[in-house]
Parts: structure tokens; C-alpha cells; sequence
């Protein structure tokens, strides 16, 4: 009987298949390597893509922040600048006002009275004066009353005290609302100031 040996051509297989293995896992252990270098620069790519974004949107609500603050700043100044228009205008309309006031203070005054100070906050007009007797206060409450400029007098003090001339008078202190007057009343009254000055 022939005796056939193999093993030399088993061991030759083994060793192309040992080789085989080895070439495939020594590529796909480069492979591998090679797939991870390159998702490691992917990667960083992304993070310095990501990065620099992040930076552009810092620069960017850095600026929004200050066009903010300068906005803010403009309408704190804007407000400002109202208000000041405001209070020149409420000073424009009440200008011709305090001529009223005074023109109506003259002709209400009675004979034997007159004042010694006055002083106006808001609306509220305060009057300290002399009279001859209590009753030509009085009579300056009527006419005050009846102006149409200034209502609702109210006689806060009356004192008795000795006039220069030796007689007996009176101290008063009060107060008087101002009012606006219809236009009919207002115009009246200016047209019989300007006929008084022409007079």
C-alpha cells in the first residue's frame, strides 16, 4: 500500500492562511486606525468649526449688548428731552397766566386793603395782607370769588393789629384756587385789560 504524506502541503496552507489572516487584520487594523485618525480630525474640525461659531455669536451679542445699552441710553435721553419740552410748554401756556392772575388780584382789591406777600404753588395762590377793618377782607373774599380767574377763597388767619396811622386793622392771610376761565371770560377780561392800559 502507497503512502501518501500531506503534511507538507497542509503546513504550506496553514501558512497562507496564517498569512491571509494576518495581511486582513494588519488592514483592517490600519484600516481602523485610519478610520479613527480620521474621525479624531473630523471631529476637531467640528469643534474649531463649532468654536469659531461660538466666537462669531459672542462678538455678535457682544455688539447687540452694547447697541442695547446705547439704545436704552437714547431713550433715557429721549425722555428727558420730553419732559423738558413738557415743562417749557406747560410754562408757554401758563406764561400769559400769571398776567391774569395779577390783573385780577388789582381789580378785585378793595379800597383799604393791600397786600404784603404772595406766593403761588400749583394752583393754590396764598395771599398775606392789610386791611382797614374785617369787613373789606370780606369784601375781598366776594370779589375773588366772583373773578373768573381765582374761586373758592379761603381765609386761613385774620389778626387785629395797630396800622401806622394809629388805628385799628387787620392782618389776613388766605388762600385762592386758580382757574382757568372759559374762553368767552378770558378774552373778555384781556379785552377790558387792553382798554384799562389804553385808558
Amino acid at each position: 500500500m502507497v503512502q501518501i504524506n500531506l503534511l507538507p502541503w497542509r503546513e504550506q496552507r496553514r501558512e497562507q492562511r496564517k498569512r491571509r489572516f494576518l495581511a486582513a487584520l494588519g488592514s483592517s487594523l490600519a484600516l481602523g486606525i485610519g478610520l479613527i485618525v480620521l474621525a479624531d480630525q473630523y471631529f476637531n474640525w467640528a469643534i474649531e468649526q463649532q468654536e469659531a461659531r461660538n466666537n462669531l455669536l459672542r462678538t455678535q451679542i457682544a455688539l447687540l449688548d452694547k447697541q442695547i445699552k446705547e439704545f436704552n441710553e437714547l431713550q433715557k435721553r429721549r425722555q428727558q428731552y420730553l419732559e423738558r419740552i413738557k415743562i417749557i410748554q406747560d410754562l408757554q401756556v401758563r406764561r400769559p397766566i400769571a398776567g391774569h392772575i395779577f390783573d385780577q388780584l388789582i381789580r378785585t382789591l378793595p379800597d383799604g386793603v393791600h397786600f404784603t406777600e404772595s406766593k403761588m404753588t400749583g394752583n393754590t395762590l396764598s395771599l398775606t395782607g392789610i386791611a382797614e377793618s374785617n369787613a373789606r377782607v370780606s369784601s375781598l373774599m366776594r370779589n375773588l370769588d366772583a373773578s373768573a380767574w381765582l374761586s373758592a377763597p379761603n381765609l386761613t388767619e385774620v389778626k387785629a393789629i395797630n396800622l401806622k396811622n394809629g388805628r385799628q386793622g387787620s392782618q389776613f392771610r388766605l388762600t385762592v384756587q386758580q382757574v382757568q376761565p372759559p374762553p368767552e371770560a378770558s378774552s373778555s377780561s384781556s379785552e377790558d385789560s387792553y382798554q384799562l392800559s389804553v385808558q
